[in-house]
């Protein structure tokens, strides 16, 4: 089983994610889907990936170019440059998936379900975020753009 995701690095929040039984680009290209239907992003954002194949296939760069938005890959063997999502997969591995055994795809889908929408989006504090939550940082921005 594979998952995709799509973190905001304003908020940290993961925003679009996917599963699978394949690494593929169309995992990719639906977490992406999700995120975009979430977040509406304005023409110009930047969608930042890595180099694994299924980032840099044409189906996912499409995808961004139709949305209006700019892929951007990082350079080849920079550890830093996507820091902020393999610090979300290690967590992920660390306090999810190392500690069972899932019987089926369907409860394994579950509990991924609720790491990311309940714990990482809604529990989880960051100190960059002034020790909010993801969705509590949302929400404080957004409320703070539209009273400017």
């Amino acid at each position: 089983m594979f998952c995709a995701a799509v973190l905001d690095a304003c908020s940290r929040k993961i925003v679009g994610w996917a599963i699978d039984s394949k690494q593929d680009s169309t995992l990719v290209v639906n977490a992406l889907d999700m995120a975009l239907r979430a977040r509406k992003p304005a023409p110009g954002g930047i969608v930042h990936a890595d180099h694994g194949v299924q980032f840099t296939s044409w189906a996912f760069t499409q995808k961004i170019r139709s949305a209006g938005l700019l892929p951007l890959f990082g350079t080849v063997g920079d550890a830093l440059d996507n820091a902020m999502m393999e610090s979300f997969w290690s967590s992920m591995q660390i306090e999810l998936l190392n500690r069972k055994k899932w019987r089926t795809r369907i409860e394994l889908a579950n509990a991924i379900f609720e790491y990311i929408e309940v714990f990482t989006n809604r529990r989880r504090r960051h100190s960059s975020l002034g020790y909010r939550t993801p969705t509590d940082f949302d929400l404080a921005l957004s409320k703070q753009l539209t009273s400017a």
